[in-house]
């Protein structure tokens, strides 16, 4: 529970702290003296949204701070133990600074956090409801919200999120390949031409650079047989003067001086050496000349062949050694687009299967809150009956529509349905209740799901308005004692309900130096019945008031 909270330079207050006890505390106070303002500082403590107006006027930043008793709370220390964020006390520091250019910063035991994470942990902590909270239940969703948060059935509700999820994601890729199909048709027709051509043609690996060396070696074959017969005559075979002969001539020339001056020995060698290549040479010429025909044939085989290839590249606009590659790619496209075929038609019972489950789920969540409401049904038509609606009669009509489009909540309508007098028929609260009435109802359904919802502490601003007389007293008692299982913390400006409170605090505003001030101060027994007097009579107190007062105060003694 909420034990302890220090607001610095928000909005008007300057400076206050505050210590608060179990049980119903009442805040009351003067009009436009802000007693909502504590509910305000702990709202941004807790997570909300932070902005520059909620700095005082003339200072850097403003500063909250709410500590709270982890004692009985399970579930906001199992959230501080999995974040890294526990101490060894059984209490936990919440704090929150704003500065005046509007940015923030979150703390959890001294350690810095996101807004997101101090709003999570505020769901573990404090409840609030405020006064414009009957205004929300006259919203379909917002009354199935609180069916579902009475019935507690978390598993359930979880269970169907997760296989509209799945349903959902199924039908959005089924969409995607769907359209996708539809305009690849045009595009697969055209692949599948494409590859069989490809196909047809089976132009291999390298092969382009193959052909056309062998295509400039056929176009050129005579010049190169006329070539190699001159150049082996010249080499070898003319026989009344070649280089092989010459060589060898000279040769022995020098091996004949090397006699006369050694050195010249490595000259002999040398061109002994060269008669022996040249020869070798010939030999090799004169087995490739034996080997070369002219093939005109296979000449135009191959020129067909690397007409072929070029007529492809032309025509799919890139380099003809590029086709290979691109033929791999088209035929890999087309594959895909026949994939998408196959998926479409996996997708077709995958979201059958998907639609059963969820509609399973649906029924089962359904069912569950078919149960809840019968029991909430009672006790809301119970609680009217305590706050002067002797003859009110609340029913939820839950209209389960297994046709309608799946959602995260399930296939239920709801609404909530009451008659406030005898021979009226049950109508929906917006053509029925009225201002007061609409109060009363709110406040009677959060007193009762806040029973069945454990939550630490429970705060109420001014759900109250529209109420007086024996209704603001059965609202009081109905506070009270929900104060004895659940902190309670109650902005109210009914003497009734103040006078309901086991403890309470006063706010007030006052203007020195031309800027103003709010307080909220604790009051005492005597301090008590003269506000709960002021409340009754205005300004100027009787002494009838303050033994009305009194008179309220130990009623709940």
């Amino acid at each position: 529970m909420l034990i302890g909270l220090e607001i610095k330079n928000f909005a008007i207050v300057s400076n206050l702290s505050t210590e608060w006890h179990s049980g119903m505390t009442a805040i009351t106070g003067e009009t436009g003296a802000g007693k909502s303002i504590a509910i305000d500082a702990l709202s941004l403590c807790l997570g909300e949204r932070a902005e520059a107006s909620a700095v005082r006027p003339g200072t850097e930043r403003a500063e909250v701070c709410a500590a709270f008793d982890l004692t009985s709370l399970p579930f906001a220390k199992q959230f501080l133990e999995q974040n890294l964020l526990s101490n060894d006390e059984q209490e936990c520091l919440l704090r929150r600074v704003v500065c005046k250019n509007g940015r923030s910063k979150s703390y959890i035991n001294g350690s810095p956090v996101t807004a997101a994470q101090l709003k999570e942990l505020g769901q573990h902590l404090i409840s609030i409801h405020g006064q414009h909270a009957h205004q929300h239940l006259l919203k379909s969703e917002h009354q199935l919200q609180l069916l579902d948060a009475y019935a507690g059935h978390h598993t359930l509700v979880g269970t169907v999120r997760t296989h509209y999820r799945n349903y959902h994601n199924l039908q959005k890729e089924f969409t995607v390949l769907e359209q996708a199909q539809l305009q690849q048709a045009a595009q697969k027709q055209l692949l599948e031409y494409q590859v069989a051509e490809l196909d047809e043609f089976a132009l291999q690996e390298n092969e382009f650079t193959q052909i056309e060396a062998e295509h400039y070696k056929l176009s050129h074959s005579q010049t190169i047989i006329d070539a190699c017969q001159r150049e082996l005559q010249s080499l070898y075979e003319n026989e009344e003067q070649n280089a092989c002969s010459l060589l060898q001539h000279s040769a022995q020339q020098f091996a004949e001086l090397a006699s006369f001056d050694e050195s010249l020995s490595g000259v002999a060698a040398l061109l002994e050496e060269a008669a022996v290549q040249v020869e070798e040479a010939s030999r090799e010429i004169r087995n490739y000349g034996e080997q070369t025909d002219l093939d005109p044939a296979r000449l135009d085989e191959v020129e067909a062949r690397l007409v072929g290839i070029m007529d492809l590249a032309r025509k799919h606009h890139i380099k003809p050694e590029q086709l290979v590659e691109f033929h791999q790619n088209i035929t890999q496209e087309l594959e895909s687009i026949s994939n998408n075929s196959t998926r479409l038609a996996q997708l077709e019972s995958e979201i059958a299967n998907a639609f059963d489950a969820y509609q399973l789920a649906a029924q089962n969540l359904s069912d569950s809150r078919f149960i809840s409401a019968q029991t909430l049904n009672e006790l809301i038509s119970a609680s009217m009956a305590h706050l002067s609606m002797e003859n009110g009669v609340f029913e939820i009509a839950l209209s389960p529509q297994p046709d309608k489009a799946p959602n995260n909540l399930g296939f239920d309508n709801v609404s909530f349905l009451v008659s406030t007098n005898p021979g009226q028929p049950l109508q929906p609260l917006s053509k029925v209740a009225s201002g007061g009435e609409l109060s009363r109802i709110s406040l009677a359904i959060q007193v009762i799901i806040a029973q069945k919802v454990v939550t630490p502490t429970l705060i109420f601003d001014e759900v109250d308005v529209g109420i007086s007389g024996p209704t603001a007293s059965a609202v009081g008692k109905l506070l009270r004692q929900l104060g004895k299982s659940t902190q309670v913390i109650c902005v109210t400006h009914l003497p009734q309900v103040a006078s309901s409170g086991h403890q309470q605090f006063f706010v007030a505003k006052e203007i020195a130096n031309g800027e103003t001030y709010t307080s909220m101060l604790p009051l005492n027994k005597h301090g008590r019945i003269d506000e709960i007097a002021r409340l009754l009579g205005g300004d100027n107190i009787s002494k009838t008031a303050k033994a009305n007062a009194k008179e309220l105060i130990m009623a709940h003694a």
